[in-house]
Parts: C-alpha cells; sequence; structure tokens
C-alpha cells in the first residue's frame, strides 16, 4: 500500500468516526467528545509510533480531513497529537475503553459509545486512586488538554479533575491553580478556601499561610494543671498568648499584626466576643482565631461564621478582602473537618495545637531555647 493510500484509509476511518459520533449527538457532549477523542487518540498511537504512516502523516492527515469536512473545528496537527497524548497517559490507568471497538484488523472507530470508567491500579502503586466517573466525564476536553499538559502523576490529574468539575472552574483558573500547585498544598490546614474565596491567588495564599497544627511551646503545661481544673478553659490560653503576643505572632506566621482580643461586636442587642483578631497584610484581611481546649465539634464554625459576619459588616475597610476564621483547638478528625466546612458560606480553617511538652524530647531539643528566641524577638 502506497504512502497516499495509508493516509486515505486513515483520513476514511477517522471521517467516519467523526460523522457516527456527530449523527449520535448533534452537540457532542463531552463524555461523547472524550470517548471520540480517546478512540482517535488510540488509532493515531498505534499507526504513528511503530512508523506505519511514516513522518509528517499526522499533518498531512489534518489537512485532508478539513478539506473533506469544511467547517471542521477541532482537528489540527496538534490537536491531533494532543488526543495521542491523551489516550497514551490514560490509556493504562483506565481498565478498558468499551467504545472503541474493532480497532485491531478492521480499523474501525464507529463503535464509539460508552467510556468504561474503571481504573486499573498503577503498576507498582498499592493504593488505589479514588477515581470520579462523573468529574472524568463531566469535564470538557480542554480541561484535560490542560490537565495532561501541566501535571505529573495519576493523583495529579485526579485531583485537578475532581476539583476543576466541583467548582465549575474555567480553563483560566485551572491552569492557574496547576501552576500554583494547589495539588501539593492538600493535607495541610483543613479548609474551604478554594470554594469559599472566588480569587484563585488569594485561596492559595491563604492555604500556604496557615499550618495545620502550631506548637504553642511558650503555654506551660504543668503550671496549667496546677490550677483548679475549671480554670483550664479556653480564657487561659487565651491570656498565656495575650502575654506572650510576639511569640505567638512569631509561631503562627508571617505578616501577621494583632488587633485586639475579646473584641466587644454587637448587633441588635446581642454582644458577641471573639478570641483573637489579627489582621494579615500578604492576605488583606482580618483572622479571627477561635482558641478551643478539646476535640474539634462542628457548633465551632456556626460560631466563628456568625463572627465573620459581624467583622465584615463592622470592622472591614472597603479595600480589604473578606474576613478569614480559624479555630485551633486541641484535636481534630481531619477527614470530618473536611466533610462538614464545605456547606458554610465563609473562608474556613480549622488546626490543633501542641504545647513542648507533649513533644518527643527529640523535637523539644530541636526549638530554640529561651534566649535565642529573644534574639528571633
Amino acid at each position: 500500500m502506497s504512502g497516499v493510500q495509508i493516509y486515505n484509509e486513515a483520513v476514511r476511518v477517522i471521517k467516519e468516526a467523526i460523522l457516527q459520533s456527530q449523527y449520535q449527538a448533534a452537540s457532542i457532549v463531552n463524555k461523547e467528545q472524550l470517548s471520540l477523542y480517546y478512540g482517535i487518540g488510540k488509532y493515531v498511537s498505534e499507526n504513528s509510533r511503530n512508523d506505519y504512516w511514516g513522518k509528517g502523516a499526522i499533518d498531512t492527515i489534518s489537512k485532508q480531513l478539513q478539506k473533506d469536512l469544511p467547517g471542521l473545528r477541532g482537528f489540527s496537527a496538534a490537536n491531533i497529537k494532543f488526543m495521542r497524548q491523551f489516550y497514551e497517559m490514560w490509556c493504562n490507568d483506565l481498565k478498558s475503553l468499551t467504545a472503541v471497538s474493532g480497532i485491531g484488523d478492521s480499523k474501525s472507530l464507529t463503535g464509539i459509545s460508552e467510556i468504561d470508567t474503571r481504573l486499573l491500579i498503577p503498576s507498582g502503586n498499592t493504593q488505589k486512586e479514588s477515581f470520579d466517573a462523573a468529574s472524568f466525564l463531566g469535564l470538557g476536553f480542554t480541561h484535560h488538554m490542560i490537565i495532561v499538559r501541566k501535571t505529573k502523576s495519576l493523583a495529579e490529574r485526579l485531583f485537578y479533575i475532581r476539583q476543576a468539575y466541583i467548582n465549575k472552574w474555567s480553563k483560566e483558573v485551572l491552569a492557574a491553580r496547576i501552576e500554583d500547585d494547589l495539588f501539593s498544598h492538600q493535607g495541610e490546614i483543613a479548609n474551604n478556601f478554594t470554594q469559599k474565596m472566588p480569587d484563585a491567588r488569594e485561596s492559595l495564599k491563604a492555604i500556604g499561610m496557615f499550618k495545620d497544627e502550631y506548637l504553642l511551646d511558650f503555654i506551660n503545661v504543668e503550671e496549667l494543671c496546677e490550677r483548679d481544673k475549671e480554670d483550664i478553659d479556653e480564657r487561659v490560653i487565651e491570656q498565656e498568648i495575650i502575654h506572650n503576643i510576639k511569640k505567638f505572632i512569631l509561631t503562627f506566621g508571617r505578616d501577621f499584626a494583632f488587633v485586639g482580643n475579646q473584641y466587644k461586636l454587637e448587633v441588635y442587642g446581642v454582644e458577641h466576643f471573639p478570641d483573637l483578631i489579627f489582621f494579615n497584610r500578604e492576605l488583606n484581611a482580618l483572622v479571627i482565631i477561635e482558641l478551643k481546649k478539646g476535640a474539634f465539634k462542628s457548633s465551632y464554625l456556626g460560631q466563628l461564621c456568625t463572627y465573620l459576619r459581624l467583622i465584615d459588616d463592622q470592622m472591614r475597610k472597603p479595600h480589604e478582602n473578606p474576613s478569614i476564621g480559624i479555630v485551633v483547638c486541641k484535636s481534630a478528625n481531619k477527614k470530618y473537618v473536611e466533610y462538614v466546612i464545605q456547606d458554610y458560606d465563609k473562608p474556613l480553617g480549622v488546626a490543633t495545637y501542641k504545647t513542648s511538652d507533649e513533644m518527643p524530647e527529640k523535637l523539644k531539643q530541636a526549638l530554640p531555647d529561651t534566649e535565642e528566641l529573644k534574639k528571633l524577638l
């Protein structure tokens, strides 16, 4: 078979698949489109990687397709090569694509209809990756292009597919969040920043600003234990922080300025007193910190949302970003926090704290002593 005949056959096969797909749906929805592109990617991969087509084949096929189907969009040589990349990236992770039938000797693509969404466990990986079929099929091909091109691992791809789908990210927002490496920041403070802070850059700043655990090494646990149990509450911890405010700011992070504690907020005759209020210059936002001596409770988030509403109404300046609330408690089930926090409409985070007396001896020895802290301050 001559080179011209090979190319004509390739054009015929791909054109037949395109027309069949268009017959099945007047407007190709994501699921149908992904099936089509994956199938074409497989066909192109199997024929171009073994030198069967020869050099320059994809460019020739693209031009011929556009000549035979005037007005056809999305089948430039670059896009066809990406379909091949899309297939090659996913073929070892998707167990099978049942839609693409008869791809072997018959060289037919007209069986395209459904994607089998079962995932293979990647080689050498003993832990199954979570795969959300609705997210995968619901995301447009342009979004998939961005994810495949800019990510390195299956875990990253699945993460960005899920986040882009549930948060309805535009392709610009998706690209920005991959560039800022949102994937690497997951697992830090439990939060809803990406959902409740519309600006992608600001949400990434907030995620990077707060830790999931703070060492309050200036709180003397032994001294607290000498007090009556009823005196050991959030107010005791708060007062320890107030007396050591410079150390606390140093512990909490950069660009924080202390505004006040037990700041009185009143609305309709009801008084509220947030524990600690800071202003963060980098985030350009007020930060409210609620201290809790015990384990996390979902009711803490409702209380914090009330404080944020009042502070945004009464304290926030017009040029400032919406205020952020952080609960700092003794312990928290992170998966539970991440589950319940999504339903709140204010940017919230939940962190835990430790004191030096609770820490392993090796870690305590690594901490600076009092004199070194004085020099730092």
